[in-house]
């Protein structure tokens, strides 16, 4: 893991936020309200750059992620309501087989492209719907009730090291050959990468931490139904990535922060809140057709801040 001037600043001002946040979280400044949507604002940043790892980094285009996200949900609903585990064991046991989940549908699906992957990621996360639709010891399509467990703590946790792992495997040898086979798959190929083992990977590690968000998901609102977790569920996750820049993880942060904002606080205007949701991603991609981020990072701009203000205080 690297360990730079960038990662301690990130990790101090991380502990800060977080620091201040548990405050006014104790002292009751913070009403429940406001500390659940930053708590689902969490849980959609670490869907949000999961699925960052496989489309804007490896460029596999899959829209079946809410099928991982599923079974991190009902794996770690059933760890600690069925079977007595601490929450915990559950998040990583849920992350644990969405991560198989990931290595199943893997294997036979990435080796197609384009199109064809999605059509299979999106016929994955439907069959993965379909199987807890039917099974009653989870509650069938009823649904399961479960016990909230989820803290601004643990949401806060999953979170930076989401973000860590996913950061650090980018700048790594393995991000690399990932970003070779987004870049040109033929090529990559050529020059010895294996590509679908890096596909494979990219898609098992993006797998695990959408099945790490299940479980905070599951144990964070009182009840789980299949159908929160369709298609649509998918497509959401997936404009998250777009709108914020695919290739930019600072992007698909900012783009889960501002759509989670402003999906929550439409709640009350159930009427008309898809129309203005819709037309907020409509008009951010007409006049910013690359996304809010395009493929960089907030890390690029306060380079170039840098590089400006080193010019003129040379040049006086």
């Amino acid at each position: 893991m690297k360990t730079g001037k960038g990662f301690w600043i990130f990790v101090i001002l991380g502990a800060i936020f977080y620091g201040v946040v548990q405050f006014l979280i104790s002292t009751n400044m913070l009403n429940p309200f406001y500390t659940n949507t930053l708590i689902y604002m969490a849980i959609n940043i670490i869907l949000a750059v999961s699925l960052h790892l496989v489309i804007g980094i490896t460029g596999q285009f899959s829209i079946g992620h809410a099928g991982f996200l599923a079974v991190g949900a009902y794996v770690s609903a059933i760890l600690t309501m069925k079977l007595g585990q601490p929450f915990p064991i559950a998040i990583i046991a849920g992350g644990i087989m969405a991560a198989l989940a990931g290595l199943l549908v893997g294997f036979p699906s990435l080796r197609l492209k384009g199109d064809y992957l999605a059509i299979a990621t999106l016929g994955f996360g439907e069959i993965i719907r379909i199987v807890f639709l039917n099974i009653d010891y989870v509650g069938g399509a009823a649904g399961m009730q479960v016990k909230h467990m989820t803290t601004w703590t643990y949401a806060f946790a999953c979170l930076m090291i989401t973000i860590i792992v996913i950061t650090n495997f980018t700048k790594s040898r393995h991000g690399r050959a990932c970003i070779s086979v987004r870049e040109d798959e033929i090529a990559a190929d050529s020059m010895g990468i294996n590509t679908t083992y890096y596909k494979v990977i990219a898609f098992a590690l993006g797998s695990f931490f959408a099945g790490v968000a299940g479980g905070l998901y599951s144990h964070n609102f009182y009840i789980i139904q299949p159908t929160n977790f369709g298609f649509l569920k998918s497509f959401d996750i997936l404009i998250y990535v777009v709108l914020g820049g695919l290739g930019s993880l600072s992007g698909a942060v900012i783009s889960a922060i501002l759509l989670t904002i402003v999906s929550t606080f439409l709640q009350d205007y159930p009427e008309t809140r898809m129309i203005i949701y819709s037309l907020v991603l409509i008009v951010v991609m007409l006049y910013r057709p690359q996304g809010l981020m395009g493929t960089k990072e907030i890390t690029d701009y306060f380079g170039k801040w840098k590089s400006v203000k080193g010019g003129s205080v040379n040049g006086q």
